[in-house]
């Protein structure tokens, strides 16, 4: 049964966990040397973030991917008035979850609802966005889909408009939401080494 391979590897990967700021962070490493790590509302339970990185050909750590949650700015601080930054109007691409639904937010699209298409293509295991004035187009796959071997169905997606932001849900499947139930009750078993972040206690 193909389920529950995703959460073994879950299960099987050396898992640590800190708790701090009303959230619980997990961090995973996985045998073939990827990291995840995540971190969940302690009072909802709810995805707030997750990231991997995996080594560079050299060995050495690469860069952090957001899968869920704000994308990283790769510019910071002071360096930001030194070197040339995208524009703050181009539309910012998104994922952040609700308990029952994948969620993406496109922020900066400023067209009426009706512009807008998401469909599913089955084939490519992905979703699309596209709008009638050609002004946006945006391919995606909801990973979470390929981890357990489940096909898109596109009766589970829906879109809204509101605040210049494109807000696209996808209904979690049953087996994915049966899969965090179980995760969780696993989580919470993890004991929480906030010893390990210095001077950050958990008050």
């Amino acid at each position: 049964m193909a389920v529950p391979s995703w959460l073994e590897r879950l299960r099987a990967a050396g898992k640590t966990a800190l708790v701090q700021d009303g959230k619980r962070k997990i961090h995973y490493l996985f045998e073939d040397g990827k990291e995840m790590a995540e971190e969940y509302d302690m009072k909802t339970g709810q995805l707030m973030s997750r990231k991997w990185r995996e080594k560079n050909t050299l060995g050495g750590s690469g860069k952090w991917q957001v899968e869920v949650g704000e994308p990283t700015s790769p510019l910071l601080g002071a360096l930001e008035s030194e070197l040339i930054t995208e524009s703050s109007s181009n539309p910012v691409f998104m994922r952040k979850d609700t308990l029952s639904s994948f969620q993406w937010r496109i922020r900066n699209l400023p067209y009426p609802k009706e512009v807008y298409s998401v469909s599913v293509e089955k084939e490519q295991r992905c979703c699309v966005i596209r709008t009638t004035n050609k002004k946006y187009y945006k391919k995606f796959s909801i990973p979470d889909l390929d981890r357990y071997h489940l096909p898109l169905d596109a009766a589970a997606l829906s879109f809204t408009h509101a605040n210049n932001t494109l807000i696209i849900t996808y209904q979690k499947p049953k087996e994915i939401l049966a899969a965090e139930e179980q995760l969780q009750k696993e989580l919470k078993k993890i004991k929480a080494a906030n010893s390990g972040d210095g001077d950050c206690k958990t008050q």
